[in-house]
């Protein structure tokens, strides 16, 4: 590679992580994710999105207007093959506290799921319970997950396609204990660029060999319907996820959100002026004498 390529190159990065880093800032604003004196946990699970997602988080720590800790923590399920030796080494380097925690998910999934069938629901609530757990231990005041744009999208799609619900994942949110807030940094990030992120950094990627190899999950069906929307329509996944942001209950049909049985009719008083002029009457079979007075009843 020529130098030209090299500071090509080298400009891209910088331009890539700047947008990173002012999506992840945003959305910890918007969303009020971090906070004064908060220790967050960030869960690292050895792929591009919680590499990426820590990264990021200690980068902003540096120039945050706020005091955070950061730990990182790894739920090792006792995966056939992984190597318990990357992720200690990494965290090392970088001179952050971590944890690796041991629970042998691995097994019950197995045990619990026929072969071929979806592991992700019942892997995810285990890991889901040890790391809620864990947290309280330690004391971290919040749960950083790595999921991005494009997870949430997806699992709205998912829900809606095979739940029936108009549900995703909220970039923070309340355990249903309410002992826990898990905070979800990549929320304005996409998938593509965590990709590019990943590849020039070179972090040590860990694969899952638990769910990794099951190509035909209905994940892997609605996300390459959203990459074949992306390339016909570039933008459409950021329009799908704002339109999260703006949601109109009352447009919708949950009766649970919007009271439809009682909209009563209000006439009274003068009205605005609609979008359009008020029709003319060309033909008509009905007089004054067919119209009911009500104004005596």
């Amino acid at each position: 590679m020529n130098q030209k390529d090299t500071r090509k190159e080298t400009l891209e990065l910088n331009k890539l992580q700047k947008r990173l880093r002012r999506n992840v800032g945003n959305a910890i604003i918007d969303y009020n994710m971090i906070e004064e004196g908060d220790v967050v946990m960030a869960c690292i699970s050895g792929g591009k999105d919680s590499f990426a997602m820590l990264d990021i988080l200690l980068n902003l720590q540096k120039a945050a207007p706020v005091n955070f800790e950061v730990v990182a923590v790894n739920l090792d399920q006792k995966q056939p093959g992984f190597p318990e030796h990357i992720l200690p080494e990494y965290f090392r380097q970088l001179g952050i506290p971590y944890y690796i925690i041991d629970k042998d998910t691995y097994s019950v999934v197995k045990e619990k799921i026929s072969e071929g069938k979806t592991t992700c629901g019942l892997c995810s609530r285990l890991r889901r319970g040890t790391l809620y757990s864990f947290a309280e231990k330690i004391k971290a005041t919040k749960i950083a997950l790595g999921h991005h744009m494009d997870d949430i999208v997806e699992t709205l799609f998912l829900n809606m396609f095979h739940g029936s619900r108009m549900k995703a994942m909220p970039p923070k949110l309340r355990s249903d204990d309410q002992r826990n807030i898990v905070i979800r940094p990549l929320s304005y990030c996409r998938e593509k660029d965590l990709i590019r992120y990943a590849n020039a950094k070179q972090f040590p990627i860990i694969p899952c060999n638990l769910c990794g190899s099951q190509e035909n999950l209905q994940r892997q069906n609605i996300k390459a319907m959203l990459i074949d929307w992306d390339k016909k329509t570039p933008g459409r996944v950021e329009s799908i996820f704002k339109s999260l942001q703006s949601v109109s209950p009352s447009q919708l049909a949950d009766r649970t959100l919007f009271d439809f049985v009682n909209l009563p009719l209000e006439r009274e008083g003068e009205r605005e002026g609609y979008a359009f002029n008020e029709a003319v009457v060309s033909s008509t079979n009905i007089d004054d004498s067919m119209f009911i007075d009500v104004t005596n009843l």
